[in-house]
């Protein structure tokens, strides 16, 4: 089986409403947050070569698309992901790969980051070079955290202010000197611990909050 990635083109339109699909129901499959996107915002992505695709034989096999904020100040992955009949090859990783060279040619001054829950996600981000950074280091333009408006952990979002959530804020900086392997190097098992320190803060104080509230 042959998969080629490729930069796409409007010939890859027929491929936006199964790309969401899959997003979502990847998402509702790992319980996790999603910003959820429509066919036509991807078509848009596609047209202006802010996407790419893995397809195998002329199927959809992944995709992901790129994000450019503040003019082009920070850029931002979005929408990685790999279609059931082709997961466990490896794909994500490929893919999420061209998308991050293809953004240092294409937005090459731009500061690349990127919020995510999966650990499989932080695994690449760190091979690739990215550290987990908090908020403050991110994009503060509103559309970006507007966008977060359709995830199941918003209001957590909101309620500090886009300064904190349970995803992982990662950054990569073209500027800084990088080094092979990279100077940040994944700990699956310090990331699995952040994280589920997150959820028990935050179920903590949403416990609190419905007791003070019935009282």
């Amino acid at each position: 089986m042959k998969i080629s990635i490729v930069v796409t083109q409007e010939e890859h339109f027929k491929f936006a409403q199964e790309i969401c699909d899959t997003i979502e129901s990847s998402a509702l499959l790992r319980g996790t947050g999603i910003a959820k996107r429509t066919p036509e915002y991807i078509q848009k992505k596609m047209s202006n070569g802010d996407a790419m695709i893995a397809l195998a034989d002329g199927k959809f096999a992944g995709f992901c698309y790129i994000e450019s904020w503040e003019h082009g100040k920070f850029v931002a992955h979005s929408g990685l992901i790999v279609h059931p009949d082709y997961r466990s090859l490896g794909l994500a990783k490929k893919i999420k790969s061209k998308v991050f060279d293809y953004s240092l040619k294409r937005y090459p001054d731009a500061k690349i980051f990127g919020i995510t829950t999966g650990l499989a996600v932080m695994k690449i981000n760190s091979e690739l070079g990215y550290k987990p950074v908090p908020f403050s280091e991110l994009t503060t333009d509103p559309s970006f955290w507007a966008g977060c408006k359709t995830c199941t952990n918003f209001q957590i979002l909101q309620s500090k202010e886009n300064k904190m959530c349970l995803c992982t804020g990662m950054l990569y900086d073209p500027k800084e000197k990088q080094k092979t392997p990279p100077r940040h190097p994944f700990n699956e098992a310090v990331l699995s611990r952040l994280k589920k320190i997150k959820q028990a803060l935050f179920l903590n104080k949403l416990l609190s909050f419905i007791f003070l509230f019935k009282i």
